[in-house]
């Protein structure tokens, strides 16, 4: 039997410290993120619950293609049920966020020759800042998502040539993430751009064509058998109906008659958020707690968001943009799309006070999804001082939105004036798409910023960072040897 060359072999205790001593800075930060993720789960005992969070479950504990959102997430915690454990899911979120950190920042200084200090500033968002811990804390599929994303998007930018097989792993990767958040599909379509511009082979394309597609089709015609529809959701339309009920003007433009009840409630200018038009008890849309939109009600939403984009086109681009520009890049956060929406991203003073009556989609209502999956009510604990050592936190460490705004600009003059441009240009226009999107399609919520970070960071940090030459290796700095004496010497 061969033996490996390093079988048996221990690494010598001056090469670790060696190494820790080249990447002091990101040895501090990442320690700084473990610790802090660990003082979140002592305070806060089980998750953090959003309204979504039911549904999930409920996907879990018996399959089934969500009418509302895509179900890739409630897969991802069918898988973990048998440990009937929701502190193993938080830890999972934990753990991945920081192992993503750790190879985007070896690969950083590895890969694409960044300085140690940049590289280390460039993953210490992922790592300390408040709002991303919180949102790894709760029950919801954002944490899985930028894990995939980010993860196709890193093995796509490694250097060397692309060849069919990592391609088929990042389309592959991308696929899963379009069936757990559908603002995951667009990416496809700029890693195809990537390949276009590094004149990439045909096998390559059709490999990533192949693994992509597998699982968006396979979602979609699982979702077809049950739903008599081949799409991933059952409410495309009906999220356009609400960014379009931001602006509607029934007064001022006369839509048609079958569509006339769905002009949304309140003057202009004064309405509810459009994501929160669309689940408020009075909406047009008629939405009831454990039920789904039907396909006509998806179809007429549609058409009437269409028409109103139609009359009002200026109108429409300027609640994009306002949302875009200035509810992403503000320095402050504010209550949006409401007050109790954007209370769940920030760590409780006492336990969530659930709806337990409440009916969940596909069966059941709150208490029993959580039950059957659980085996028991996972009452949540808070513990001080741990909880309030994190509130305080919270309330002193995050990434404002203005800061977003100045390294996106800071990538997109890397873009211009830097070399690699084409690796710069992937992470950055991948940011500013997963931003783009919510606000063009549906709404802004502060939680989709957080896996557009990242990426604006990695952009900035590959323009802006990369180092001498004669540094590019993420190896510790090697003893020297005594060089041999002459013979008689």
């Amino acid at each position: 039997m061969l033996l490996s060359p390093l079988a048996g072999r221990r690494p010598k205790p001056g090469a670790v410290l060696g190494v820790i001593r080249a990447h002091w800075i990101f040895a501090l930060v990442l320690l700084a993120g473990a610790a802090l993720r660990v003082v979140a789960m002592l305070g806060f005992r089980s998750v953090l619950w959003f309204n979504d969070s039911y549904d999930f479950l409920a996907i879990a504990n018996d399959p089934f293609p969500h009418p509302l959102r895509p179900s890739g997430y409630g897969l991802f915690l069918w898988v973990l049920k048998p440990f009937h454990s929701l502190l193993l899911v938080t830890t999972i979120h934990h753990a991945a966020i920081v192992g993503l950190a750790v190879v985007g920042y070896r690969m950083l200084v590895r890969d694409f020759d960044v300085r140690r200090g940049w590289a280390a500033l460039a993953v210490a968002p992922l790592l300390l800042d408040s709002f991303q811990i919180e949102l790894e804390h709760l029950l919801l599929s954002d944490t899985l998502f930028t894990v995939l994303v980010f993860g196709a998007m890193l093995m796509l930018a490694k250097p060397g040539a692309t060849g069919w097989r990592r391609a088929a792993v990042v389309g592959l990767l991308l696929g899963f993430a379009a069936v757990t958040r559908t603002v995951g599909a667009p990416l496809f379509l700029i890693v195809v751009l990537y390949l276009l511009v590094r004149r990439t082979r045909w096998p390559v394309y059709a490999a990533l064509a192949v693994t992509f597609f597998a699982p968006v089709v396979a979602y979609a015609t699982w979702y077809q058998q049950e739903h008599g529809r081949f799409a991933l959701t059952g409410t495309d339309g009906v999220f356009l109906w609400g960014r379009a009920a931001a602006f509607a003007d029934c007064d001022a433009f006369t839509p048609p008659p079958d569509l006339a009840r769905l002009c949304p409630n309140g003057k202009k200018g004064e309405r509810l958020a459009s994501s929160h038009q669309i689940w408020h008890e009075d909406s047009p849309l008629g939405w009831t707690n454990g039920e789904a939109f039907d396909e006509k009600t998806n179809e007429d939403a549609q058409r009437f968001a269409l028409w109103a984009i139609r009359n009002q086109p200026l109108d429409y681009v300027r609640v994009v943009a306002y949302d875009f520009f200035v509810r992403t890049f503000s320095w402050n956060r504010s209550q949006y799309p409401t007050i109790g929406t954007e209370a769940r991203y920030h760590f409780p003073t006492k336990p969530d006070e659930r709806k337990p009556d409440l009916p969940v989609l596909g069966g059941g209502d709150r208490r029993s999804v959580v039950d059957e999956y659980a085996h028991g009510a996972a009452p949540q604990h808070i513990v001080d001082p741990y909880a309030g050592f994190m509130r305080g936190y919270q309330e002193r460490v995050r990434v404002p939105g203005t800061v977003l705004g100045i390294v996106l600009l800071a990538g997109a003059a890397g873009i211009v004036w830097r070399p690699a441009r084409a690796r710069t240009a992937l992470f950055w226009v991948s940011a500013v798409t997963l931003l783009a999107v919510p606000p063009v399609t549906v709404d802004f919520d502060y939680r989709y910023i957080l896996p557009a970070m990242p990426f604006a960071c990695f952009a900035a940090a590959m323009a802006w960072g990369r180092r001498m030459p004669s540094d590019r290796t993420f190896k510790a700095p090697e003893e020297k040897r005594p060089e041999p004496q002459p013979a008689g010497a």
